[in-house]
């Protein structure tokens, strides 16, 4: 008789250490990004020294190593020994409004006035006293800022902070795949932000295939995974969009499908499987993360995918790909059958390029045999797929 649940703690023919390949995983040392953790420590030396420093604000595709930079940088401003900075990191997927995200800053520092009973004003209050206590600078990171339900209300309270402060100051570093998100500011939280930018590009083939060497060391028992695995998983997520998170997704993939194959190695063939599933696993997550308006872009263009548009008439050979303003009527037509306000063309543009900066959709403008000057879009991932999902993701809370 098979005892219940031994194959759960068989161990691994395979993996040696399956936390290193985590994408959650901060490493001692991040490769590649040396420069962009320099800039940040940079833009942070102000604070650090009790300075009200420039805000920062970081961009880039999912995977390109935003969140393990930002979290190297606070684990080694908390291993400074005297500094007169404090500093608070929010996983803003989690802390998602003004109210969280001011909670968190007292459950790290104030922690007796964390507790419920407090409301927006009286947390408030407590930390700005806080900070005069001793003249100090609080930094508040903000990962994934975009997803905040009240994001304007929450920028203008830490940036008028400010202003209601004697001694200290407070310093934002915010982090986001989404290159728009400060289109949902006012203009008066806008005129206080005072920032530093910086845009963390995708990593190539040959610097994923480092990534991952480096984490298949660990990870992996000795000799087991074949070097041509390394560059083949690199190219796959290269190619793709340069994210280090799908890379390591597809050999974790591949590891887990040879060891249910009772195997003792991972070959190129586990990586071809495993890129399948990692692929559309990463797809699902970062659109099913969308804020509404960009899914229902999205739907638009996985209908008019399967459906075909007027591009398609017009050029038979490129045939995958649609007309945007094609995309924006549809869209239109979507959001007012769900009674819904429409956005702007120019929002409509943004989201557009944060949708490409993420790797869902593909642009190119027209060229010849089109009248004027056009933007040319497909989907990265089948559009069936896509269709399916954002229905049972959205639709159902309409």
């Amino acid at each position: 008789m098979v005892e219940p649940f031994a194959d759960l703690f068989k161990e691994s023919a395979v993996f040696a250490n399956r936390e290193v390949l985590s994408p959650h995983y901060v490493p001692k040392h991040l490769l590649f990004r040396e420069r962009q953790i320099n800039e940040i420590e940079k833009s942070l030396t102000p604070s650090l020294r009790g300075e009200r420093g420039r805000n920062v604000f970081i961009y880039g595709k999912t995977g390109t190593g935003k969140t393990s930079c930002i979290k190297h940088v606070v684990d080694k401003v908390r291993e400074l020994p005297i500094i007169k900075a404090k500093i608070t990191y929010v996983n803003c997927r989690i802390y998602n409004s003004r109210y969280r995200v001011l909670s968190k800053i007292a459950s790290d520092h104030i922690p007796q006035y964390a507790k419920r009973g407090y409301g927006i004003t009286d947390i408030y209050e407590k930390i700005i006293n806080w900070i005069e206590e001793d003249g100090k600078i609080l930094v508040v990171v903000l990962d994934e800022l975009d997803i905040v339900r009240d994001l304007d209300d929450l920028i203008y309270t830490l940036t008028r902070s400010n202003s209601d402060i004697k001694s200290g100051g407070v310093t934002i570093i915010g982090v986001s795949n989404k290159i728009s998100f400060k289109e949902v500011l006012d203009p008066r939280s806008l005129s206080t932000l005072y920032e530093n930018e910086f845009v963390f590009p995708p990593y190539n083939s040959e610097e994923l295939a480092a990534i991952i060497k480096d984490r298949v060391a660990s990870g992996f028992k000795p000799n087991v995974v074949d070097p041509a695995c390394v560059n083949l998983a690199a190219a796959i997520a290269a190619k793709d969009s340069g994210d280090a998170r799908l890379a390591l997704k597809i050999i974790t993939k591949a590891g887990e499908i040879a060891d249910n194959k009772n195997q003792s190695s991972v070959g190129v063939n586990e990586i071809t499987e495993a890129a399948k599933f990692a692929e559309e696993e990463i797809a699902y997550e970062v659109i099913g993360m969308l804020p509404e308006h960009q899914k229902l872009i999205v739907y638009a263009i996985a209908l008019m995918s399967i459906t075909g548009g007027r591009y398609k008439k017009l050029d038979e050979n490129n045939d995958s790909f649609l007309l945007s303003g094609e995309i924006y009527s549809r869209y239109n037509s979507i959001v007012e059958s769900l009674h819904k306000d429409v956005k702007t063309t120019r929002l409509y543009r943004r989201y557009i390029a944060d949708l490409e900066m993420q790797g869902i959709i593909i642009s190119h403008e027209s060229g010849k045999g089109i009248r004027g000057h056009t933007k040319l879009i497909k989907l990265s991932y089948q559009p069936e797929k896509i269709k399916e999902m954002i229905e049972k993701n959205l639709f159902k809370e309409n």
